[in-house]
């Protein structure tokens, strides 16, 4: 009876996978309510706020979708990520190769400078950085002045995820492309890089939900039409405070670029942590 029992919950612990419905429905129920939020009305959500669209209006949406306002956001927040994204990428994978592949005197303490930083987020720093980006550097209210910072505090978890990988890789390969005349910068693009590229897409799109999902460092260094999209949602309710199901389209619109990025590449970023964690 008790392995008839075990073998209906596929050998798991009924407890887990309670706790794992109330965790998933904490976290897609809120995701769930705007998206269809954005489908009713506000006399609909006023009436009933629990209820569904009944009928359904488009409005709200195509509201949101021919708005400049909207785009410009996006255009904002799409070029900030893929800058960050990209200098994370490059520069990440830089920083682990020598950490992983060479044998030098303070290796593991120069890692743990990296891991260490995972200890501070950008708001611990957030102070000093507008002084350096605004003041030092004159890169206030552009893309890079945004990215650039973002991708220094990305730094640190790509640096954690990608070494092991590389130390993961059989030293023949290297030892035998050498032998063959490759150089090591060769050997680094050529072989070593392909080899990691589950570890590359993992802190890629890490790197790019977070700039895509950031709002205290934009919030202090864009202005005007520089705003990527999460200032944008801000403005909006800020502006259209009473139109709550535009509000709610407005979000859910927002937020469909990093969930379908994230969705998209969710078995290769697995992968890539199950790689990491081996190596």
């Amino acid at each position: 009876m008790t392995r008839s029992r075990t073998k209906g919950y596929g050998g798991g612990n009924p407890l887990v996978y309670l706790i794992a419905l109330i965790v998933v429905a904490l976290t897609v129920g809120p995701v769930l309510y705007g998206a269809l939020g954005g489908f009713r009305t506000n006399a609909q959500l006023a009436a009933d706020p629990t209820g569904l669209p009944d009928p359904w209006v488009l409005d709200n949406y195509t509201g949101v979708l021919t708005n400049e306002a909207f785009w410009r956001y996006a255009l904002n927040s799409t070029v900030i990520a893929v800058i960050t994204t990209g200098v994370t990428v490059i520069f990440g994978v830089m920083a682990a190769y020598p950490l992983a592949r060479y044998e030098f005197r303070g290796r593991e303490a120069l890692f743990m400078v990296f891991v260490l930083g995972l200890l501070f987020p950008a708001a611990v720093a957030i102070i000093p950085l507008f002084i350096l980006i605004t003041r030092d550097l004159s890169m206030a209210n552009t893309w890079w002045g945004v990215a650039l910072p973002q991708a220094a505090f990305a730094l640190p978890m790509t640096v954690v995820i990608l070494r092991p990988f590389l130390m993961a890789l059989p030293k023949e390969i290297e030892e035998a492309a050498m032998i063959d005349g490759s150089s090591r910068i060769g050997v680094f693009w050529r072989i070593l890089l392909p080899l990691c590229v589950p570890g590359l897409i993992t802190v890629g799109v890490l790197a790019f939900i977070g700039s895509w999902n950031a709002y205290l460092l934009p919030l202090l260094l864009l202005q005007g039409e520089m705003r990527t999209l999460p200032l944008g949602v801000a403005d909006y309710s800020t502006e259209y405070s009473a139109d709550t199901a535009g509000v709610l389209a407005f979000t859910t619109i927002a937020m469909i670029p990093a969930l379908v990025l994230f969705l998209a590449l969710q078995k290769r970023i697995v992968s890539g942590l199950q790689g990491a964690v081996k190596g």
